[in-house]
C-alpha cells in the first residue's frame, strides 16, 4: 500500500524514500526491481562457460565492497576495521543509495580488475606516435574502459613529411584508422569500445572536422567535439576573425571569419547532433595541476577533461533516496546526503588503490593526481516528490543547493582522507596548494552519464528530466503494455484519476502535454524532457556545473522542428554561465529527407503508364520452388533470407528474424512480402535491390565486406548476392563447370550501435524504445547504453 507524502513545495507528490527497519549491513537484502535484476545478469553478473550467471545481486555487491573495501589495509586498518568499510559499502549500494561506474561493478573482486569508466590518451605527431595510441587504445576497450583524444597535434592533411618527402593525410584520415581498431573489439566482453575525437577550432582541418559525420555511417565508434578557444568567443562576439595555426610549423595558415566556423558547427550540430562543444580554455583555467601538463581531452561523454594518460573513476549519488518528512513535507535529508558523500569519496579514493590499470603510463598519473569523479542521479525523481516542476527557478536553486553541498562535503572528506592517508603525490605543484593545507583528490566532483546504473538503482539519469512519463513496452505473443513512471501512477492513484486506458493513451504520447484527463498541476509538474525548453535544460547545467570539480553530463533537447538558430542561442548561453561543454540532441534530426519531385507526366506518357500498371497484376504462386536460405547479421539480430525460383525466374522471398516477435520481425515479413509480390510482377531483382539497398535503421552493423544498415539492407545485399551466385553458376554450366553457389555469410560480433537520430529508435538488444540523455543512448528495460 503507498503511503503519499503530502505536500512537496510545488503540489501534491508521490511516496518518498521508505525508511523500512530492516537490517542494515550484511543482513540487508538488495532493494533492486524485477528489471534491474535482469539488466545485472544480462551485464553484470559472473557468468560460466555456458553464459549462465553464476552469482546473485548481493553477492555481486558484496564481492565489490569487499575488493573496494580491501585498499584501508594499505592505510594500517586491521581486518575488523575493513570489514565494517565493507559492510557500509555494501549497504549504500544494496539501499541503493550510492553505485560505482560500471567497469567497478563488473571487475571489481575479479581477474581482469580494470575499475575505471575514463581515459584520455595522447595523439603525438608521428606515425610511432600515432600507432602507440592505437594500440593503447585497444588494451583500455578490452579492459572496459572508453578513451578521448586530441588530434590537434596532427599536421594538417596535405603538410610537409620530411622523412619521406610527401604528404601529410591529416587528422580525420587517422581517426577513421582509430575507429576501425576500435570497431574489432569488444570491451572485456560486456562493453563496447566509445571515443571521443577533439580538435581545436584553429586547426587547419576545423572545416573536414566539423562535417566529417556529415555521413552517418563514418566514425561511428566516435563522438566528436570542437575544442573553442577563448580568441575564438571574442572573435565571435566582436563578429571578427581568428588565425588558423598549423600545430607543426606554428605558422598562421589562413584566416577565418569566427562566424562562418561557428554557424557551421551549429548547423551540424542541428542535423545530427555533432560536432559538440567544449571550452577548452575554460577547461584549463580549472585544471589543478597545469605544471603536470596541459589538457587537450575529455573522456567519451565530455563531462571528464583529463591529462594525457589519465584515467578516472566515478561514481553517482541517488538522490531519490536522499529525502524525509519534516513539518508534514517532503524535504532533502541533507544529514543522510553529506554522510552519504563522506562515505562515496572513501570509496572512490579506494578504487584507485585497488585498480589494475592497463597501462603503466596510466597508473603513474592516476595515482599522482588521485582525481575522483562523485555525481549525483535521481534529481528529477527528487523534483517530482518534493512537487518541484523542472523548469522552474526552484529546481534550478535546488539543484546548485544540492550540487554546492556535495562538493563542500566532499572536498571536506578528501581533506579528511589526505590527514589520514597523505595529500596526491602533486598536491604541492597544484592550484589547491593555495586552498588547502593537504587534500587526498585533485578533482573531487563530475556530473556523468548514469545509464545503465541508473536503471540498477531504479533512478532517473544523472541531472536529466524525465524522458517520458509513460511508454508503450512490446511484449511477445502479449498486448502492448504502457510503462509507466512509478511516481506518476502513485500520484493517479491517490489522486483517483488512474485508468488503464488513461496509462494506454498516455503511453502513445510520452507527454501529459496534452491529456486533459490529467489534472493541470500534474500536467505542470511531471514535464518531460521534450515539453522543457532547450533555454531551461542549459540553466540546469550551469546551476550544476557551478559546484562541479569537472564537467556535467546533460543532453539539451530540442523539438523537432527548433532551427539552427535556437541551436546557437543555446551554445551561446552556454558560454555565458560558464558550462565547460554542450551535447545537444534534435528530436528526430536524422528522419527529414529532402524529396525530389520529377517534371510533369505528359498525356501519352501518362496513358501508357496506366496500362502497363493494369497489365502487371502478379503471377500466381507456383507449387513448387527451390532456393537458397541466408544467414545475416544484422544490429537486431539473426536474420534469415530465403529467396525461391520456379521455371520463370525469381519469385518469392521469406525472412525470419532470429529472435520473433516485435516490430522489427513484422517489418521484415513486410519487406518479404513486398518483394515477393514485386518479383511475380515482372520487377527486375536489380531494381528491388536499388530500392531497399541503403536504408538505414537504429542499428546498423559493420561486417566484413560492409556495412550492414538495417534489415532492409540486409536483404537487399541477400538478393543482390543470390542472383550473383546464380548468374555465376549458369556461366559455369555453359562453361561445361559445375558448381553450387556459396551462399554462406560470416558471422560477426553483433554492434550495439544506435543512430541518435531516429524519431522512434528501438534497442538493438530487446526492441524497447531508447532514451537519448548525458550524451548517450541507454533502454531503461534491457540495460543497453552507448555513447553518442
Amino acid at each position: 500500500m503507498s503511503t503519499a507524502l503530502g505536500q512537496g513545495r510545488g503540489g501534491t507528490v508521490a511516496s518518498g524514500n521508505n525508511h523500512s527497519a530492516a537490517a542494515k549491513g550484511w543482513g540487508l537484502e538488495p532493494q533492486i526491481t524485477a528489471n534491474a535484476k535482469v539488466v545485472l545478469e544480462r551485464r553484470y553478473l559472473k557468468k560460466d562457460d555456458s553464459g549462465k550467471a553464476i552469482e546473485t545481486p548481493r553477492q555481486l555487491f558484496e564481492r565489490v565492497a569487499r575488493a573496494i573495501a580491501s585498499a584501508d589495509r594499505n592505510y594500517g586498518k586491521t581486518d575488523s576495521e575493513v570489514e565494517k568499510t565493507a559492510e557500509k559499502f555494501y549497504e549504500m549500494m544494496a539501499k541503493l543509495e550510492f553505485m560505482p561506474n560500471s567497469p567497478t561493478l563488473m571487475n571489481a573482486g575479479r581477474e581482469l580488475g580494470q575499475l575505471s569508466a575514463c581515459f584520455v590518451l595522447p595523439v603525438g605527431d608521428s606515425m610511432e606516435e600515432i600507432f602507440d595510441a592505437i594500440k593503447y587504445t585497444a588494451l583500455i576497450h578490452k579492459s572496459g574502459g572508453g578513451t578521448g583524444f586530441s588530434f590537434s597535434r596532427l599536421r594538417p592533411a596535405n603538410d610537409t613529411v620530411k622523412s619521406t618527402a610527401g604528404v601529410s593525410s591529416g587528422p580525420i584520415s587517422f581517426m577513421e584508422v582509430f575507429n576501425a581498431a576500435t570497431e574489432t573489439i569488444k570491451q572485456g566482453g560486456t562493453r563496447r569500445g566509445a571515443n571521443m575525437g577533439i580538435l581545436r577550432v584553429d586547426h587547419p582541418d576545423i572545416l573536414e572536422f566539423i562535417t566529417c559525420k556529415k555521413d552517418s555511417t563514418r566514425l561511428t565508434n566516435f563522438n566528436i567535439s570542437v575544442a573553442l578557444t577563448d580568441k575564438f568567443m571574442k572573435a565571435l562576439e566582436a563578429d571578427g576573425e581568428y588565425d588558423l595555426v598549423n600545430p607543426r610549423s606554428r605558422h598562421v595558415f589562413k584566416t577565418m571569419k569566427a562566424r562562418k566556423i561557428f554557424e557551421m558547427i551549429v548547423n551540424m550540430a542541428w542535423r545530427n547532433g555533432e560536432p559538440g562543444i567544449i571550452f577548452i580554455d575554460r577547461i584549463n583555467r580549472d585544471n589543478p595541476t597545469p605544471k603536470t601538463g596541459e589538457i587537450e581531452s575529455t573522456n567519451p561523454c565530455g563531462e571528464q577533461p583529463l591529462l594525457p594518460y589519465e584515467s578516472c573513476n566515478l561514481g553517482s549519488i541517488n538522490l531519490s533516496k536522499m529525502l524525509t518528512m519534516r513539518n508534514g513535507r517532503v524535504d532533502v535529508d541533507w544529514a543522510k546526503l553529506g554522510e552519504t558523500v563522506r562515505w562515496s569519496v572513501r570509496f572512490l579514493d579506494n578504487v584507485i588503490d585497488v585498480n589494475k590499470y592497463p597501462l603503466t603510463q596510466i597508473e603513474h598519473m592516476t595515482r599522482s593526481n588521485r582525481k575522483i569523479g562523485l555525481g549525483v542521479m535521481g534529481f528529477a525523481d527528487m523534483l517530482l516528490k518534493m512537487g518541484i516542476s523542472y523548469d522552474t527557478d526552484e529546481a534550478k536553486k535546488l539543484g546548485a543547493d544540492l550540487m554546492k553541498f556535495i562538493d563542500h562535503e566532499g572536498h571536506k572528506a578528501s581533506e579528511a582522507l589526505a590527514e589520514e592517508r597523505g595529500s596526491f603525490p602533486n598536491f604541492a605543484e597544484s592550484t589547491l596548494a593555495k586552498r588547502y593545507k593537504s587534500i587526498r583528490n585533485a578533482t573531487v566532483t563530475t556530473i556523468a552519464p548514469t545509464g545503465t546504473i541508473s536503471i540498477i538503482s531504479g533512478a532517473s539519469s544523472g541531472i536529466e528530466p524525465i524522458f517520458a512519463v509513460a511508454y508503450v513496452r512490446n511484449v511477445m505473443d502479449r498486448d502492448i503494455l504502457p510503462e509507466v513512471n512509478p511516481i506518476f501512477a502513485e500520484v493517479a492513484r491517490d489522486r483517483g484519476f488512474y485508468t488503464d486506458e488513461l496509462m494506454k493513451e498516455i503511453a502513445t504520447k510520452g507527454t501529459l502535454k496534452d491529456i486533459r484527463a490529467v489534472p493541470e498541476d500534474i500536467r505542470r509538474l511531471f514535464v518531460t524532457a521534450l515539453d522543457i525548453s532547450p533555454e531551461w535544460h542549459i540553466k540546469m547545467q550551469g546551476s550544476f556545473q557551478d559546484h562541479t570539480d569537472n564537467a556535467v553530463s546533460k543532453t539539451v533537447n530540442f523539438p523537432k522542428d527548433a532551427t539552427p538558430k535556437d541551436v546557437e542561442k543555446v551554445y551561446m548561453l552556454a558560454y555565458e554561465l560558464g558550462c565547460k561543454g554542450v551535447t545537444v540532441y534534435r528530436y528526430g534530426s536524422r528522419e527529414d529527407q529532402v524529396l525530389s519531385v520529377g517534371g510533369e507526366v505528359s498525356k501519352t506518357e501518362e496513358t501508357t503508364l496506366q496500362e502497363e500498371e493494369a497489365a502487371r497484376l502478379p503471377r500466381a504462386r507456383p507449387y513448387l520452388t527451390r532456393g537458397a536460405t541466408q544467414r545475416l547479421e544484422t544490429g537486431c539480430g539473426h536474420l534469415y533470407v530465403t529467396i525461391n525460383e520456379d521455371e520463370r525466374g525469381l519469385c518469392e522471398v521469406f525472412t525470419q528474424m532470429g529472435k520473433s516477435g516485435g516490430c522489427t520481425a513484422s517489418q521484415a515479413e513486410a519487406v518479404g512480402r513486398l518483394i515477393s509480390l514485386a518479383l511475380r510482377s515482372g520487377i527486375e531483382p536489380e531494381a528491388i535491390v536499388k530500392q531497399l539497398k541503403g536504408i538505414r535503421c537504429p542499428s546498423p552493423l559493420w561486417q566484413p565486406g560492409g556495412m550492414v544498415l538495417s534489415c532492409s539492407d540486409a536483404v537487399a545485399k541477400a538478393l543482390e548476392r543470390f542472383v550473383k551466385e546464380r548468374d555465376a553458376v549458369q556461366e559455369r554450366a555453359e562453361s561445361g563447370i559445375a558448381a553450387a553457389p556459396d551462399l554462406s555469410q560470416p558471422t560477426t560480433t553483433k554492434q550495439n550501435y544506435v543512430d541518435k537520430g531516429d524519431v522512434c529508435p528501438e534497442c538493438p538488444d530487446c526492441g524497447s524504445m531508447v532514451e537519448y540523455v548525458e550524451g548517450c543512448v541507454v533502454c531503461r528495460t534491457c540495460g543497453f547504453s552507448k555513447c553518442w
